[in-house]
């Protein structure tokens, strides 16, 4: 017979041993649950490699898409005419209206369907028209005007040779 107190060690064991297969469950279904998702890193793997090809084609298309590219000297000596804070946003003014109108954008899209084209100034002829202050603009700036097959229109810092 066992005595009392070998009893509840007995009961002790057992009570390890249903605890410990519950656990061994466990860890049985994490490893099933890392070995699924190892077998889904692989997969999901090529899809970002393609997205990565992707972008470098999307940049050769974008250069390729080029219609026109013309080179401006555009002067801004009438930003001067206003009061000494609002030079740099008339001189800003003035470089849209001068590539609209030498670059041929209409203002307005000529069907309902279509959207108007765009007109992007880059952050580089921004900060050159932004340099010294609201207050001193430069007088004049050449810039690179670019327009794509759709008549959105990029106007780039001209490179200084």
């Amino acid at each position: 017979m066992k005595t009392n107190q070998e009893e509840p060690v007995a009961q002790q064991e057992q009570q390890a041993k249903a605890t410990e297969e519950p656990e061994e469950s466990l860890m049985e279904t994490m490893e099933k649950e890392v070995e699924a998702e190892e077998t889904k890193a692989p997969e999901a793997a090529p899809t970002t490699a393609v997205a990565e090809e992707a972008k470098p084609k999307k940049k050769k298309a974008e250069e390729e898409e080029i219609v026109e590219e013309r080179t401006y000297t555009i002067p801004l000596g009438k930003a001067l005419i206003m009061p000494p804070r609002k030079r740099a946003p008339r001189a800003m003014h003035m470089i849209r209206a001068f590539v609209r109108k030498h670059m041929k954008i209409p203002t307005r899209a000529e069907e309902e369907d279509e959207e108007a084209p765009k007109l992007t100034i880059t952050k580089e002829v921004n900060e050159r028209i932004w340099n010294r202050g609201i207050e001193k603009p430069p007088r004049k700036i050449r810039v690179r005007a670019t327009k794509d097959d759709e008549g959105n229109v990029t106007v780039h810092l001209a490179e200084e040779a």
